[in-house]
């Protein structure tokens, strides 16, 4: 993410690489943050591999931005390895998520979704667990909801900037597995929430499918990058959209 603007993308783009430990196939892209500001991702062409090590070298000390942007003045460089194989699969239809490890369901809990249509649908598609911010008020003025609620919540994870959360709601509990009933989150119960609070990471897939929801949330609005084939993620790249391999 950079506070100012990026108007020379390929030049900022050149300076950037990353370095797997299994020679994983990805792309830069370049995006427009919930924020505004611009960002450039990189995205494997296929869901990272458990236990990948990664190495990101930011090489932008004395890189010129642009116009409005400036000159950069130090470098940047990360490491991390990759999680376990996780993902959270919401079905709004049956009302369930399966949390799915290394391709078996370790858990099936009943959940209530988004209502259906409007703006209280839920976001579906391909997103990623972006916090996990534990015990948060929860206020839907600030998400265009009037007042429709106002309270702490226990257990929320992030999905999208726009305020998609999963989390424990005990006040809909008659709904879990029945209806879909909810103002745009994933709700269960507090017993499911804090067990999946303590199990899920950072980073974990959350696949939404199903009827009913309000479309693929914008790439920006959290981590959607995963909706888009790769030819049209690689197109997102300010070097003609060539694929680097780390």
């Amino acid at each position: 993410m950079f506070d100012n603007p990026v108007k020379n993308k390929a030049e900022v783009e050149k300076r950037l690489k990353v370095t797997t430990s299994n020679s994983t196939e990805g792309s830069w892209g370049w995006v427009k943050d919930y924020t505004g500001n611009d960002r450039v991702d990189w995205r494997p062409k296929d869901y990272w591999k458990s236990g990948t090590e990664v190495k990101v070298e930011m090489s932008l000390n004395g890189v010129d931005s642009g116009p409005g942007g400036g000159y950069f003045v130090r470098d940047y460089d990360t490491n991390f390895t990759i999680g376990k194989d996780r993902r959270l699969q919401v079905d709004l239809d049956a009302k369930k998520m399966n949390v799915v490890e290394d391709g078996q369901t370790v858990k099936s809990i009943p959940v209530s979704a988004g209502t259906p249509g409007g703006k209280k649908a839920s976001w579906s598609g391909k997103m990623v667990l972006m916090s996990k911010e534990g015990t948060i008020r929860m206020d839907s003025q600030t998400v265009g909801l009037g007042d429709s609620y106002d309270k702490m919540v226990d257990y929320s994870m992030r999905v999208t900037w726009s305020g998609m959360y999963i989390h424990a709601a005990p006040w809909n509990a008659a709904k879990f597995g029945r209806e879909n009933a909810s103002s745009g989150c994933v709700g269960m119960s507090d017993s499911d929430a804090k067990w999946l609070f303590g199990t899920a990471q950072v980073g974990d897939p959350v696949e939404v499918a199903g009827s009913g929801s309000k479309g693929k949330a914008d790439i920006g609005n959290g981590y959607g990058q995963w909706n888009l084939s790769w030819d049209e993620w690689k197109a997102k790249s300010a070097l003609s959209g060539a694929a680097q391999n780390g």
